[in-house]
């Protein structure tokens, strides 16, 4: 328990580091020295109307005598999460250099183009969205030479006219050039409306200040075009092996859709999780309540599967919250999403104690646990706050950093090491349970907590595969816009495990899990049991008639 505490504290000293610099939907992404030749900024669900703002306020790469080096940013567009238009690192060639899109979704290509300062659009698969940029200014015509009406006149008139005509040539040359001057620049600042169902190659003008590039646009998403929009840079000099030039890059992304800054596949979630919040309180009362009136049986480890309940109802309640500022502002409010952050930091390490401490037997039928089951916890909590701490990090990082992946990979790892640490006290128990059952004349009781360790141990395995592994498979599978289902089938089987646990579990005098030896000739099987290693430790408990515990004999 010590080292959970420490971990929680640790994490919450580094959460409010990170919270700092977390923008939410409004994304600011700064790289220095990067060499990945694809860099994924975002993923986003758009519904009709809705608008992608991208602003490249700096961009920095080495300039080659190659004019034909290829840089820029993609725009694909799926149905679902599973399928877009193109993977970057499964394709063999540049995506830049594509001339169709790979399916019928389409594709829109901005490649930037040092040389010319120019940004060539290329649409494919005529998208219903529209395209507001700064259009590049055509060079105007030169004015014609005018005619020279002196040629015939003679030197002396020429001459005369030159002086007499040198006053007035002044005024008009003046007026020419103030005349002439505004124009490049309002064309310059001119900003149009593209129809990429009917435009295909826009040129957009590139800015250029001390060898730093800039440009930005805005699509708007019309009504045939909704669906789940990735945005990628790519330096593709860098596919080259062997090659690696640094560039580096400032980039300001905001999405929003008409009813606020959500993606379409997370606009119902705060609903979501308030109502669940309310569906996992009223359980916790229930199973208080259930506590209050078996009193008599209760073991301290049902008041920490009610205070588990209760952690989690809070946890949903501050991130219903956490998304609904989001939502209105774009970004989160720094101190709703600490504390969102510390409930779920202390709701992840409540989870894998309660299923850990009940997969030991401890508190039901023994109170001193083995040294393999301790290092299993010495191993599980640590771990605990690390994948919590490495979701923390992912939240509060922008997806295009390089430290996004590291994490997210960490997260994976961790949490599926965490699963299948808990699992071990479960099958040492059975284990355990099906050699006293054998040796043991006795041995009905035995049979029925091993009948029921077996089923604990299926309701986890259960658990695990489908919030880690068929939810993530329908999430990918789904349309853009029912992806929040994924967290409702996540919320929904989380209920559906801390109901059955409980029930089996439950404080009553008829569970045979909680059925202790009521008389000295039990002291026999206590001992066998004692034998194995999992069980190695367990202490006689007498029981009044009243199930309170009133005497432990030590059996060793």
């Amino acid at each position: 328990m010590a080292v959970a505490h420490r971990g929680c504290v640790v994490a919450g000293y580094l959460l409010l580091l990170l919270l700092a610099g977390c923008q939410a939907r409004i994304h600011q992404l700064t790289l220095k020295n990067e060499t990945r030749f694809a860099v994924d900024l975002n993923n986003f669900g758009f519904y009709a109307n809705g608008t992608l703002d991208v602003n490249l306020r700096s961009l920095s790469i080495p300039k080659l005598n190659d004019s034909t080096q290829l840089v820029g940013f993609t725009l694909s567009r799926s149905r679902v999460n599973g399928v877009l238009s193109y993977t970057a690192e499964e394709t063999e060639i540049c995506p830049l250099t594509l001339t169709k899109s790979t399916n019928n979704e389409p594709l829109i290509l901005f490649l930037i183009d040092i040389h010319t300062l120019s940004v060539n659009v290329r649409v494919m698969g005529a998208p219903d969205n529209i395209l507001i940029a700064q259009q590049k200014a055509i060079p105007a015509a030169k004015p014609e030479d005018k005619v020279d009406k002196s040629a015939n006149k003679p030197d002396s008139d020429v001459a005369a006219d030159k002086k007499d005509k040198q006053p007035e040539e002044h005024k008009e040359e003046k007026e020419e050039q103030k005349e002439e001057k505004p124009v490049p620049t309002v064309e310059a600042k001119k900003v149009t409306e593209f129809q990429l169902e009917k435009t295909s190659q826009p040129i957009l003008a590139l800015g250029n200040i001390s060898n730093s590039y800039n440009f930005s646009f805005q699509m708007v998403v019309g009504a045939q075009a909704e669906g789940l929009y990735s945005l990628k840079f790519h330096y593709c000099q860098n596919r080259k092996a062997g090659i690696k030039l640094p560039y580096s890059f400032t980039l300001e992304v905001t999405e929003k859709n008409p009813d606020g800054y959500l993606s379409a596949a997370e606009i119902p979630l705060s609903r979501l999780y308030i109502g669940m919040a309310g569906v996992f309180f009223t359980a916790a009362m229930i199973w208080v309540y259930t506590l209050m009136k078996h009193r008599y049986s209760v073991f301290k480890i049902h008041w920490l599967m009610a205070a588990l309940a209760f952690t989690k109802s809070i946890s949903l309640v501050f991130h219903s919250i956490n998304y609904h500022f989001i939502n209105t502002k774009g970004h989160p409010i720094e101190g709703w999403a600490v504390m969102y952050y510390i409930t779920h930091l202390l709701k992840g390490a409540l989870l894998f104690i309660t299923l850990a401490l009940i997969g030991t037997g401890w508190a039901f039928v023994k109170y001193i646990l083995s040294d393999k089951e301790k290092k299993i916890f010495m191993i599980v909590i640590p771990l605990q706050v690390l994948a919590n701490v490495a979701y923390i990090i992912i939240e509060s990082t922008e997806e295009g950093s390089s430290e996004y992946y590291l994490w997210k990979e960490i997260l994976f790892l961790v949490d599926l090491i965490c699963c299948g640490a808990i699992l071990f006290p479960v099958v040492w128990s059975i284990r355990h349970l099906q050699e006293a059952s054998s040796t043991d004349g006795k041995a009905a009781m035995n049979l029925e907590k091993l009948k029921l360790f077996r089923h604990y141990y299926v309701m986890i395995v259960c658990y695990i595969y489908f919030t880690r592994i068929i939810a993530i498979l329908l999430k990918v599978t789904m349309p853009f816009q029912w992806q929040w289902c994924y967290e409702f089938l996540v919320e929904v089987s989380t209920l559906i495990f801390f109901v059955l646990t409980g029930y089996k579990f439950r404080p009553a005098s008829n569970n045979p899990y909680l059925q202790l030896p009521q008389d000295e000739e039990d002291v026999e099987m206590d001992e066998v049991v004692t034998e194995s290693g999992a069980l190695e430790g367990i202490s006689k408990v007498k029981k009044t008639c009243n199930g309170r515990d009133r005497q432990k004999e030590s059996t060793l």
